[in-house]
């Protein structure tokens, strides 16, 4: 018996599986081919980092992405844009390069699916006291030293435990959780933008609404595809500087703030996110200078969640953030003029409950994830009838 080479394996491989499925291209943002294309199946492949034993079973073509000479291909969901080669592995973990196709292998395989409160996204101002569907894969396309859900987004999907569950199942067991909504969480959903994007329209599709819970690295084609059957998201601005989101996350700063611009100009409701980083993110000019920014481009009314940190994965030496930094850093943004501004992981009631701003009068309570006071008529104060900002029914 003639031997050949691991790697002419996996590539004879490959191609005969290629020839086997359609000709056809799956080019990106083609509702009816993505729909009807399906998960495909790639068992039995091994790519280049996994270990011999590691076996593929479903898998599913990259949305956006460009093919080169020599099958190279190039990824365009965020801002990393992998250049890979056959056999290689995207950033995130989650992409890979089969003989000059690009493929997803978080497609239908999470590996966390939870019913959440909303208010633990955190979202404060979008439907109160409903529930979510909560599903995230494994993969995350920066590298934060402060990662809270590190043993998943630093993980490949191979290296966890996973589910298998497809966009319909996705929908269907969340109408049966009696949830509102499908929230893309916990690792980060623009590395599972093939399953996130294919569930959320079959959701639309069964008026259930979806949320994305992200760090918002991700390119405006793709974004301008996902605010089509958006409802809501969290994003997290994780420092007002460049020089750090290069030093603590492995990004950059622009992409996410024009990801903040994308989202306000779709009219898709949001909120931000700063988790307090102690001797990263605890200073009062950077605070001062990002809210200006919000106020510039966003305006006042996208709720602001100051979080504290914990000292987790390659930051665990640290301390965890001072309650009084918290609270400092919501009375600054207040006074510069952002109207609804809120302290998260910490015991503060004040910095969990919405006042009005016109008012000031109390509108929602919250003890942790639970809403004993809720004082809105619609959208509007109980006292002074302001529009306050969000979704509310």
């Amino acid at each position: 018996m003639k031997k050949i080479s691991r790697r002419r394996f996996l590539y004879c491989g490959a191609g005969l599986l290629c020839s086997a499925m359609s000709a056809s291209t799956f080019w990106p943002f083609s509702e009816k081919t993505a729909m009807a294309s399906g998960p495909a199946d790639i068992r039995g492949h091994v790519f280049k980092g996994d270990s011999p034993g590691t076996l593929w079973k479903w898998s599913h073509e990259g949305f956006l992405y460009t093919k080169m000479d020599n099958k190279l291909v190039m990824c365009g969901i965020c801002p990393n844009r992998c250049l890979l080669s056959p056999g290689d592995r995207s950033v995130c973990r989650s992409k890979v390069n089969m003989d000059g196709i690009l493929y997803s292998l978080t497609y239908g395989n999470p590996c966390s699916v939870n019913v959440d409160p909303v208010e633990k996204k955190p979202l404060f101002h979008f439907k109160p006291r409903s529930k979510a569907f909560s599903i995230a894969t494994t993969g995350c396309n920066l590298r934060c030293l402060n990662c809270q859900n590190w043993e998943i987004s630093q993980a490949k999907p191979h290296e966890v435990r996973h589910y298998e569950l497809f966009p319909a199942d996705v929908v269907k067991t969340a109408q049966r959780s009696g949830c509102l909504s499908i929230a893309y969480t916990y690792s980060e959903a623009v590395t599972f933008f093939e399953y996130m994007i294919d569930t959320a329209r079959l959701a639309r599709d069964n008026g259930i609404s979806n949320l994305w819970i992200s760090n918002g690295y991700i390119n405006r084609k793709p974004l301008l595809e996902l605010c089509k059957v958006l409802d809501g998201a969290n994003v997290n601005l994780k420092s007002y500087s460049d020089a750090i989101y290069r030093k603590l996350n492995g990004g950059r700063l622009q992409p996410v703030l024009d990801t903040f611009k994308t989202l306000h100009e779709q009219g898709v409701h949001f909120e931000m996110t700063n988790l307090v980083v102690p001797g990263y993110v605890d200073d009062d000019e950077m605070v001062k200078e990002m809210c200006q920014w919000i106020l510039t481009n966003l305006g006042p009314d996208y709720p602001l969640h100051f979080l504290r940190f914990f000292p987790k994965y390659k930051l665990d030496r640290l301390p965890a953030t001072p309650l009084s930094t918290l609270i400092r850093f919501r009375k600054l943004a207040m006074a510069e003029g952002i109207h609804y501004v809120y302290v998260g992981n910490a015991a503060y009631p004040e910095g969990n409950n919405t006042y009005c701003h016109n008012c000031k009068e109390l509108l929602i309570e919250r003890t942790g994830y639970f809403v004993p006071t809720y004082n809105l008529n619609g959208n509007k104060c109980k006292y002074c009838k302001t529009v306050i900002p969000g979704c509310w029914v």
